[in-house]
């Protein structure tokens, strides 16, 4: 949901050539669970102290914008942002496999049931607009470390 530059070459390639996906956190570091708040540092050990979406000025507080509607989306469906972010990427290919970071049973609990999410097209559309609709502020990663992905 944060990153969504995969959809434009690879995942058509992926579909092509038959091979799964697998993305890379698709909570967005937490972010998309509504748990990160738009004035929070971080520590110097937190990966996310060194991402410009996290650390410059302002990107978290504009990035807000997403978190909240996909909270009052989840609200809306009586689920947790967590599982309306992973459910959207598994109901976006078979072959599209999430594996969220958890330190917590119940985060488990949670996240395992995302697979279970049955919504109508209506609200996968609604979903799906708010996302096209909702700007990004801030790079994925440091230029340093978007080097090592060869980007």
């Amino acid at each position: 949901m944060w990153y969504r530059e995969p959809e434009k070459e690879l995942i058509p390639t992926l579909e092509e050539l038959g091979i799964g996906f697998v993305p890379f956190s698709p909570l967005g570091k937490g972010f998309l669970t509504g748990t990160v708040k738009k004035n929070q540092s971080f520590a110097d050990n937190d990966i996310r102290h060194t991402i410009p979406r996290f650390n410059e000025p302002g990107n978290m507080e504009k990035n807000q914008t997403m978190a909240d509607k996909i909270k009052e989306f989840a609200k809306a469906h009586e689920l947790s942002p967590a599982q309306v972010a992973l459910s959207w990427l598994l109901h976006r290919k078979p072959w599209i496999v999430p594996i969220p970071g958890t330190k917590t049973e119940d985060r488990l609990q949670e996240n395992m049931s995302a697979a279970y999410v049955k919504l109508k097209d209506e609200d996968w559309k609604e979903l799906g607009d708010i996302l096209d609709h909702t700007e990004v502020y801030g790079a994925r990663y440091s230029e340093s470390m978007l080097k090592m992905t060869g980007r």
